[in-house]
């Protein structure tokens, strides 16, 4: 594993506006190296704002969305369409704005869905989904089960959990299914579906995203050399490159020497 990297910005509304033109990029260029592109999405505040910052980049249009994959690290398991989850709220900020093609974004699924409320075996479908498109792909680096990602974003709770990987929770604690669903969650809605950590390193590059003074502590934590059960987000790398992007008040409690602020 190498060393994250760290970019910290002066506040969140920068942040999210480099954090989409860095995307923007990113997406751009395997789209030009394979042809298509893969994405996992995060929610919460810093996830709709980079969404949101994206929608309203006039770069946006060098994405053709129409070759682009989309995936969910977690989804809160609600009814289709409820405002509390991930894909309702990513459809708001940008995906009802932009061409993306229906059948490559991969909402997880809803608690009125095929599965009904069996969120153990709703994780288990969205795991054969990922596994087909693992097998389908064409990239050589697609022989496990899951795609091997582009991109994979997560924000950082004040806790320290990623996805819905809670600390000292058995979900974070597991290392052969890639996606199982969460009971008892300490924050609500209790019941959830999330990719594990096994899943997350399957990405080319985690980008996790942290902006407040309450997600101050949870950084330094997790950069500290932290347990991943004790702090979930000390365990969320990819296999080329993870990325830290954060504002002054969520870098605030780390060594000043860790990082070098962004140039505005």
């Amino acid at each position: 594993m190498r060393a994250p990297q760290l970019v910290v910005h002066h506040d969140k509304e920068l942040m999210a506006q480099a954090a989409a033109a860095r995307l923007i990029t990113k997406v751009v260029d395997a789209q030009a190296t394979r042809g298509s592109a893969s994405v996992v999405l995060t929610g919460g505040r810093n996830g709709n704002g980079l969404l949101a910052a994206l929608a309203s980049s006039p770069a946006r249009d060098a994405v053709d969305w129409s070759r682009l994959d989309l995936w969910w690290g977690d989804e809160r398991f609600l009814p289709d369409g409820d405002p509390e989850r991930n894909h309702t709220q990513a459809c708001e900020a940008l995906l009802d704005a932009v061409p993306l093609d229906p059948a490559r974004v991969h909402a997880m699924p809803a608690s009125d869905g095929e599965y009904g409320d069996d969120a153990d075996a709703a994780a288990a479908g969205y795991a054969a989904e990922l596994a087909s498109a693992a097998r389908s792909a064409s990239g050589s680096e697609d022989h496990g089960p899951v795609p091997t990602f582009d991109v994979l974003m997560l924000g950082v709770g004040p806790d320290t959990h990623v996805a819905s990987l809670f600390p000292e929770l058995p979900a974070v604690r597991e290392t052969q299914r890639m996606v199982v669903g969460v009971h008892g969650a300490p924050k609500p809605p209790p019941t959830r579906i999330t990719l594990t950590l096994p899943a997350i390193r399957a990405a080319r590059e985690v980008w996790l995203l942290a902006a407040g003074e309450d997600k101050a502590k949870a950084a330094a934590i997790a950069l500290s050399g932290a347990g991943e059960i004790q702090a979930p987000a000390a365990g969320a790398y990819g296999r080329r490159r993870t990325l830290w992007l954060l504002d002054d008040a969520a870098a605030s409690q780390l060594p000043r020497g860790l990082y070098r602020p962004a140039i505005p």
